[in-house]
């Protein structure tokens, strides 16, 4: 199963007996693959050979037996934490059901990163290659599988949409209410970038945002925003030596398009990550440590534990979805120097 037009390629393949979807634009020597059946992750995203995305694996087999978060995992239906084991929708409190053994806790016990991370529900259902572009969409039907409706009882379809065009990678989402009410909304990324050129210590990061949210010691927010330039005065020009950073932004700056650019750069490469003006929130995750030799650009629909937060009045930026209707949003990751 292919498509190919000129200078791109999009190809189904088996990659280490995993199967994949790689988008090729053979010119400017960039190629994109997309482990479908764990989680719909890109995991690669070279350019001139070098991979823009994290990846600490040796092999695509060794990542599908194992998954960890790396690449550009999806957040659903609820992105980051919850602070119960549940939370509040139309009014209605819904309990999670740990028995089904469909979702994880973070350190502190909270529920984390919703149900579909490594999912194997998803579906190709179009590639396409022309002169310009090269993509691969993958649909997710969520009201078809129980285990997910009892954990988040609102059925709906979910398109995931990866597009090469020159150094420039988009991924489009598109969320189909098929419930009788409004879904809420809370779903988001959580890409994993590095470069190649400079020690970690010495990238330098640019954070396009006014305001962030305070966070109690579970990484919550408490309700309450604050300045951005308290906390990082430096951040249009942040150097990540001795910083840690799990920050929830907002206010985020934006182009007259309504888009909202975040870097990182090193000596000569510099990774751009453009959030669609429906991402009204940026997590960056960048933690100290050996072996992290990464940083996190996370476009997100909402901040963490949205709907909570909603439900007591402390948020009122939680998006919905009305019965039979449709949410779509973009972001776009650049590489050069690369």
């Amino acid at each position: 199963m292919s498509a190919a037009a000129q200078r791109y390629s999009a190809t189904k393949t088996a990659v280490d007996g995993v199967s994949v979807v790689r988008l090729t634009n053979e010119a400017d020597g960039t190629t994109v693959s997309v482990a479908t059946g764990v989680g719909n992750i890109a995991y690669e995203f070279l350019v001139n050979g070098k991979n823009a995305y994290w990846f600490p694996y040796e092999s695509a087999a060794k990542f599908a037996a194992a998954p960890q978060f790396c690449g550009n995992p999806f957040l659903a239906p609820w992105a980051n934490r919850l602070d119960e084991n549940g939370y509040y929708a139309n009014g209605a409190k819904y309990l999670l059901n740990p028995g089904l053994g469909n979702f994880e806790r973070d350190p502190s016990g909270q529920p984390i990163h919703g149900l579909l991370a490594y999912s194997p529900a998803w579906e190709v259902v179009d590639l396409q290659a022309d002169g310009n572009s090269a993509s691969v969409t993958s649909e997710l039907r969520f009201g078809e599988f129980p285990a997910l409706m009892a954990q988040f009882p609102f059925a709906h379809v979910i398109e995931m949409t990866y597009r090469l065009n020159g150094h420039t990678l988009e991924t489009r989402t598109r969320v189909v209410n098929r419930s009788a009410e409004a879904m809420p909304l809370s779903i988001g990324y959580h890409p994993y970038f590095q470069l190649h050129d400079a020690p970690r210590d010495r990238w330098r990061v640019h954070i396009a945002a006014e305001s962030l949210w305070e966070l109690n010691g579970k990484l919550t927010p408490t309700g309450k925003k604050l300045p951005a330039a308290d906390r990082f005065p430096e951040a249009d020009d942040l150097e990540i030596e001795g910083v840690f950073l799990d920050h929830v932004f907002d206010g985020l700056r934006r182009d007259d398009a309504g888009f909202a650019h975040f870097s990182v750069r090193g000596k000569r490469e510099k990774l751009t990550v453009s959030y669609g003006p429906k991402y009204s929130t940026a997590v960056i995750y960048a933690p100290n440590g050996k072996g992290r030799n990464f940083i996190c650009f996370e476009p997100m629909s909402g901040i963490t534990n949205a709907f909570n937060l909603a439900h007591r009045g402390l948020y009122a930026g939680l998006q919905q979805i009305a019965p039979g209707e449709t949410w779509e949003e973009v972001f776009a990751v650049t590489p050069t120097g690369f």
